[in-house]
């Protein structure tokens, strides 16, 4: 029998993967990481026993981190990312040529050099993008100092736990939504709702505070084990998430991105709830 991997995110609830080969295993100064291959995913990136990303089905949550608040504004050139060392998400923001810079900050260094090493398809060259900005600092310490505007701010956080705990408080939101220019979208990662409630009730109950326009949107991805994953979206105004989809297909087209899971009618569907997730926002 191949060795496995159990996830041990949820106390009552884990998801198990078959480790064909461990590619690298070794503890930074703030965190477990791993990287091992599974047949079905390719290969697998863990931080303290939690699965990050796979190469199997990355595409989707980057995808949907980035094109939905990108196509919903029309005409980002600034883009903030908080987290996201493996490169993925700089990936899809720079594949939108209207993007002039991309400010990336991740706190732990050894996570970008080893994703170029043992995960270089999620990166896939965005690294040595010259739009590019990589900032090696603390995501709450950043936008608490900056004063640079951003069009979109994208917190691709890992779950509320360690370091990246502070990056789901009201006072982290709200320096982040300092950053925003006037017509900006800000949008987190919060969990899959059914096993992690708490997660978006938090990040919701701020937003309802902090933003004109605010809720959260959706989508399934497999190794995000125990049903949809929600998105939260934060907004300076109600305009943004009007946009209609054939506007969207317009916007799409322009770009001359090929997808492999976002379309306009993903775009629009995927802020329609279910009623469990309804029932969390304030």
């Amino acid at each position: 029998m191949r060795e496995r991997f159990i996830e041990v995110l949820h106390e009552d609830y884990a998801q198990s993967l078959s480790i064909d080969n461990i590619l690298y295993d070794n503890k930074s100064k703030l965190q477990h990481i791993q990287v091992f291959e599974n047949r079905r995913f390719g290969r697998v990136l863990t931080l303290d026993g939690v699965v990050q990303t796979t190469e199997g089905d990355e595409y989707i949550y980057h995808e949907m981190l980035t094109h939905v608040p990108i196509l919903a504004h029309s005409c980002a050139r600034h883009v903030l990312i908080i987290g996201g060392g493996d490169g993925g998400m700089a990936r899809e923001v720079l594949r939108h040529k209207l993007v002039e810079s991309v400010t990336m900050v991740e706190i732990d260094e050894r996570v970008i050099s080893f994703s170029k090493t043992y995960l270089p398809s999620l990166s896939n060259g965005a690294f040595d993008d010259p739009r590019l900005n990589l900032v090696i600092a603390d995501g709450a310490d950043f936008v608490g100092k900056a004063d640079s505007k951003y069009d979109v701010i994208i917190i691709d956080s890992t779950d509320p736990v360690g370091p990246g705990e502070v990056l789901f408080s009201k006072s982290f939101y709200g320096s982040a939504k300092s950053l925003l220019n006037p017509d900006g979208v800000l949008v987190t990662q919060n969990g899959v709702p059914f096993m992690q409630p708490d997660e978006l009730k938090g990040t919701m109950r701020a937003f309802q505070q902090l933003f004109t326009d605010w809720g959260c949107y959706i989508a399934t991805i497999p190794t995000y084990a125990g049903g949809p994953m929600a998105f939260g979206w934060g907004s300076l105004s109600s305009s943004a998430r009007d946009v209609s989809i054939e506007v969207l297909a317009d916007r799409l087209a322009a770009t001359g991105i090929d997808l492999r899971y976002y379309t306009p009618s993903i775009h629009k569907a995927a802020f329609s709830l279910p009623r469990y997730i309804e029932k969390l926002l304030p």
